[in-house]
């Protein structure tokens, strides 16, 4: 091959798995919760063979699917952002990364506020245009930084702009990555910068995340080390900690990921681009919006065409996720899922069903065997299987 596009649908999970009780997640099915709104409708992936995946029947099967397909089972421990893209790369997490239920220990917020020179307010699970409001006109009266978590593995600090220069947040934020190792070591610190007034306060898209360094080598390494371009979209490059790509552009949401990847698949080059499009997970996943989650959903869809358009002969076109995250049920949070692999290209054996795979690290041990790249991670290649 010369050129993989990779693109995850942040949150688009495709049912429970086996375990999912084990992490409070029984019945959750984000692809059929979005298929119940009105603004459903995904022809282009149907085509494709989405709705031909082992348990997938909130559409109808295409009885000549033109693409390959399967059902990728998350084998590490854990329905995160970070963990789910590391397996993707091929690093089973065995351990799951920390969270912070009761907030963050003494310790660490002592530590953070010594360093930083401010404050700390908040320390609990919250939502983040909630925590703002909660918390906003308290930050701008005491300059304290605003800390708070999730049931992810992420420390996440908000401050208003107009108080807290952006770039300064992030000098913060880098501080709070270096003390967060050993048995604090979350999976992500997050800058979560507002502006506006009281009660109007918006979080605005200088979002950016410190995540933890990967703890071993990756297929973005392996392709950069060979040589092969590795193009990181979204957040794709602050997942891995800037490590094994060697070019990234950030993107403003899924609109803008959509336009800045179609734009990718006219360029020559030669190599991976890794696509994140958030917003299916950050606007409407953790905050139950079913009939959102099914626009964007379409939207990626009706985007289809334009991706494959300029697909040559060597090229190849992937979609996947990296956990779920249910809009329809009680929780707010990501959900243990089963995740979707979809694969389009001139190559591709038109209605290959892999069934049922072991682990996400079977998509990067694919692309490296596509790129003649001997491999280093888990997973198996199922490459000849996709090839007609």
């Amino acid at each position: 091959m010369k050129r993989i596009f990779l693109i995850v649908l942040d949150s688009v999970g495709i049912g429970e798995m086996p375990d999912a009780s084990v992490y409070g997640d029984e019945g959750s099915n984000t692809l059929a919760a979005a298929a119940t709104s009105p603004y459903f409708a995904m022809p282009n992936m149907q085509k494709l063979g989405l709705f031909n995946i082992d348990g997938v029947t909130c559409r109808p099967a295409a009885e000549h699917p033109e693409g390959a397909f399967a059902r990728m089972t998350e084998v590490s421990k854990g329905k995160d952002t970070t963990i789910g893209h590391w397996e993707i790369a091929g690093i089973n997490s065995t351990h799951p990364l920390p969270t912070y239920p009761n907030g963050f220990p003494p310790e660490v917020l002592e530590e953070f506020s010594r360093r930083t020179g401010r404050g700390v307010l908040c320390n609990k699970p919250y939502s983040g245009t909630e925590v703002i409001k909660d918390y906003g006109q308290e930050h701008l009266h005491t300059g304290k930084l605003i800390v708070y978590t999730s049931a992810d593995s992420v420390f996440q600090v908000a401050a208003h702009e107009d108080l807290v220069p952006v770039e300064e947040l992030y000098h913060d934020c880098e501080i709070a990555r270096e003390i967060l190792t050993g048995e604090h070591s979350v999976g992500r610190v997050i800058a979560r910068p507002f502006v506006g007034e009281y009660p109007n306060f918006t979080r605005t898209v200088r979002r950016h995340d410190f995540s933890l360094k990967p703890p071993a080598v990756t297929m973005l390494d392996q392709l950069s080390a060979a040589g092969k371009d590795v193009i990181a979209v979204g957040k794709i490059n602050d997942i891995f900690a800037g490590r094994g790509t060697t070019e990234f552009t950030r993107t403003t949401g899924n609109d803008d990921g959509i336009a800045k990847t179609i734009e990718l698949t006219k360029r020559d080059f030669c190599g991976l681009c890794f696509v994140n499009l958030v917003d299916f997970d950050m606007l409407y996943g953790h905050r139950n919006d079913v009939p959102g989650y099914a626009k964007g959903l379409t939207t990626v869809d009706r985007a289809v065409p334009a991706l494959m358009e300029h697909l040559g002969k060597d090229d190849l076109l992937m979609f996947t996720a990296d956990h779920g995250c249910d809009p329809s049920t009680p929780s707010t949070d990501h959900s243990r899922e089963y995740t979707p692999w979809v694969i389009a290209g001139q190559q591709v054996k038109s209605g290959t069903n892999l069934g049922t795979l072991p682990t996400f690290a079977d998509i990067g041990a694919t692309i490296l065997d596509a790129f003649g790249v001997p491999q280093q991670i888990t997973g198996t290649s199922r490459l000849q299987q996709i090839l007609g």
